[in-house]
Parts: structure tokens; C-alpha cells; sequence
């Protein structure tokens, strides 16, 4: 394999592969309470990130009751696709989990559904989190979130093809993107120039990079915007993109999975990949020639999205607080948080877990980004509609309708909540 990292402003995101797993499902926040004469029973719903996902709990929940044998940790493994509404559902029928693995949780913070996690980890825990993610982790300066791992997305690019097309430089700016996407199209063969996943499964995080990229956002924690010029230009560059034939056809419905799996066999030129995309390519296609490059913008500027997902505790009945914070703070510890995340590929948030993990050639530059990192306003309790609206109406951009038309219905989705 050859590889060469031009990394400079990167973008920093997490929401990521979302293969589905069986799941062992649980009755919810009330059952087995602990007071059944056999002890504590912990109820864990985790989104899948990878075919690994489901093992590494495992390893880390049988290592957790082996030292603790008075509490068991019953785990339900989900696909990002299905989370929402399955914690949805769960928290309707008053039957929430006692720990969630999640993005969003500034609603169930609203609601009171939340312990502050400074509850349910010890001052140690606390203190190990990277600064840049106990902000984004909170509401109204309470930190309801323990972030759990972070992701960087930057601009993967097959060079041969690049070459092939007479493209001379990896693009930096959108004008040079869509010639170089336009010439490599161009090559046929089932080969795209940029690989634009507007499905369900990431469309949120592919349009960041588009709004963020135009100077433009989503806004902050007291307001979501985004019926904005800079975002109305970003959604025209994205039609434009689709109208010239720079990316793969039907845009609109694909995800990125299964794109990024077309991109590793060699039949798109361009991409934005995470740092488990390295490993993908190493698994999947080894001779692949590609080069790690910063994201382009409509100037050329760099910009950085950072975004953790996180664990948040519920208080349900109040009878699991202890049993909750014992399998934080276990999990948290560097023995057992390192190697997972280590294993799924992503970046740690604790100093510990970035110090143990610096060395890591193929993360390090990734790591180096996470302390400047910006954010998605997930604490605005407005962003999970606003993310559920990406997720379904985005990607009519790609299917012709109006761009204007689609950011307001987007912008109206977000502020009914």
C-alpha cells in the first residue's frame, strides 16, 4: 500500500459505519432494578459501529463482572439507522436504558430523564476528559454527557485515478473539486469522480461538510440555522456537483457505507473517510494508492467539525446510581477504554487514552486535531429533529428539487422540534 497524510485543517466528526447486529434486547429501566435478591442488573443499549462492536462490550462487560460479581450488565446492540426510535419507544413506555451510547441528549436533559454525569462517575473520570468536549457534552453548563469517542474526517483520494484523469493536485478548493470530480467521471467504466453519500444513514455529516465549507453551520445551542445564504450556496454547489456527473449516480438514497466500500475497490477518486477508513482500505483493497488530504472549501480556508458521541446515564428509579458509576468509571479506565476504542478505530476523548494512544502513526494526526475541534449543536434540544430532517429530506438536492425549497422545509422540521 501506498499512503501519504496531507493533512492541515481537518474535519472532525463522528457518526460512522452503522452495520446492524443481533441485539439481546431488555425490558427496560425498571427491570431487574436490583432490589431481585441477585443484585444489580445494568441495562446498556450501544449503537454498532462496526462487526466488532458487539465482542468488545462483551469483553468489557464479562471483565466488569468478573470484578463485580453483585452487578450484571445486560446489553442491546443496535444500527444507528434503528437507535432513535428504538430509544424512542423505550422512553415512551417508560422503559429506559440505565446507560445509552448516543449523540444527541439535550431533550432527555430537558426532560429530566439525565443524571449529570459529575453523578455517575468519579471526580478522576471527570477530570480525564479533553477539555475541547466537556462544552459540547453539556447544557446550560451542566455535563450531562460522557463523551466516548471522536472521530476525523478529511479528504481520501485515489491517486491513480486522480493521475488517470490528468488531474495534476489534490483539489483544496470546490471550483477545483468539481473539475477534478468532472475528469475522473469522465474515465467511465462505473467509475465516480466524488463519492456524495445524501442517504439516510450520514446525511447530516455529509452536508457539515458543504455548510461548514461555505462559511455557513447549523447554528449553536440557542438557535439552529439553516435556511441561511452560505448553506443556500453550499446546497447549489451540491446540485451542481450531481448535475455535471461528478459523482455517482442517485446520490440522493446512497449511504456511506457501502459507498466507502466502492471507493476502497477502486471506483471513485474521491471521498470523505474517517480514521476507520485506513484500516478499511488495509483489510479490503492493500494496494490501494490513496493519499489523506484536508477537506476543500469554497476558498480554500480550513475548517474543523468536531463531534463526539457519548454515554449518558438514566435515572429511571433512582436504584442504580452506584452500579452505573462502577461501570464507568471501569470502562473509562485506560486498560479497558484504550483498546476499545483502539479496536473500532476511532479517537479517544480522555487525556489518558490520547496519551496511550499518540504513537499510533496511522491516528496521530487525527488526535492532533481533537483539542481545536468545533461542534454540531447537539445541545440545542432542537438538534435531534434537525438531524432526523437531514437524515430524510437532504437528498432531494440531489434529485432536483429546489435547493431554497429544501433548506426551508429542513429549517421548519428543526424549529417544530
Amino acid at each position: 500500500m501506498k499512503k501519504s497524510l496531507r493533512l492541515g485543517g481537518i474535519v472532525v466528526t463522528a457518526t460512522l459505519a452503522t452495520m446492524s447486529l443481533a441485539s439481546c434486547g431488555f425490558g427496560g429501566g425498571n427491570a431487574s432494578g436490583g432490589s431481585d435478591g441477585s443484585g444489580t442488573t445494568v441495562n446498556l443499549l450501544v449503537p454498532s459501529y462496526s462487526d466488532n462492536t458487539q465482542a468488545l462490550w462483551e469483553g468489557v462487560i464479562s471483565d466488569f463482572e468478573d470484578a463485580n460479581s453483585d452487578i450484571k450488565v445486560n446489553l442491546e446492540v443496535q444500527s444507528w439507522d434503528n437507535l432513535t426510535d428504538v430509544i424512542t419507544t423505550k422512553v415512551q413506555g417508560n422503559a429506559a436504558p440505565d446507560i445509552m451510547n448516543g449523540g444527541p441528549f439535550a431533550g432527555f436533559a430537558a426532560d429530566d430523564l439525565l443524571y449529570p454525569i459529575d453523578e455517575v462517575v468519579s471526580a478522576d473520570t471527570l477530570a480525564d476528559f479533553q477539555s475541547s468536549f466537556v462544552e459540547n457534552a453539556s447544557v446550560d453548563g451542566v455535563q450531562f454527557g460522557a463523551p466516548l469517542l471522536a472521530s476525523a474526517r478529511a479528504l481520501f483520494v485515489n491517486e491513480d485515478l486522480l493521475a488517470q484523469a490528468g488531474v495534476a493536485a489534490v483539489p483544496t478548493t470546490w471550483s477545483e473539486l468539481l473539475d477534478a470530480a468532472t475528469k475522473i467521471s469522465a474515465i467511465g467504466g462505473g467509475v465516480a469522480g466524488y463519492g456524495l453519500p445524501l442517504g439516510s444513514e450520514e446525511a447530516q455529516a455529509e452536508s457539515a461538510v458543504w455548510f461548514y465549507g461555505a462559511g455557513g453551520g447549523f447554528g449553536d445551542a440557542s438557535a439552529i440555522t439553516i435556511d441561511t445564504p452560505e448553506n443556500l450556496e453550499a446546497a447549489k454547489f451540491i446540485q451542481s456537483m450531481v448535475d455535471a456527473g461528478a459523482t455517482q449516480a442517485d446520490a440522493g438514497a446512497t449511504d456511506r457505507s457501502p459507498l466507502m466500500d466502492v471507493f476502497v475497490q477502486g471506483k471513485i477518486g474521491m471521498i470523505i473517510g474517517l480514521p476507520p477508513t485506513v484500516g478499511q482500505i488495509a483489510e479490503g483493497n492493500a494496494a490501494l494508492n490513496y493519499s489523506v488530504n484536508p477537506i476543500p472549501t469554497v476558498d480554500g480556508s480550513a475548517f474543523t467539525l468536531g463531534v463526539a458521541d457519548h454515554l449518558m446515564a438514566f435515572k429511571n428509579d433512582g436504584s442504580k446510581q452506584e452500579a452505573i458509576t462502577k461501570f464507568l468509571d471501569f470502562f473509562y479506565s485506560a486498560d479497558q477504554y484504550v483498546p476499545w476504542v483502539t479496536a473500532e478505530n476511532f479517537l479517544p476523548t480522555t487525556q489518558s487514552g490520547s496519551d496511550a494512544m499518540g504513537d499510533t502513526p496511522a491516528l496521530a494526526p487525527f488526535i492532533e486535531a481533537l483539542p481545536g475541534a468545533q461542534f454540531y449543536p447537539s445541545t440545542n434540544p432542537n438538534w435531534s429533529a434537525t438531524d432526523a430532517a437531514f437524515k430524510s429530506l437532504i437528498g432531494q438536492l440531489a434529485q432536483g428539487k429546489d435547493a431554497q425549497a429544501v433548506l426551508t422545509e429542513i429549517q421548519a422540521k428543526s424549529d417544530e422540534g
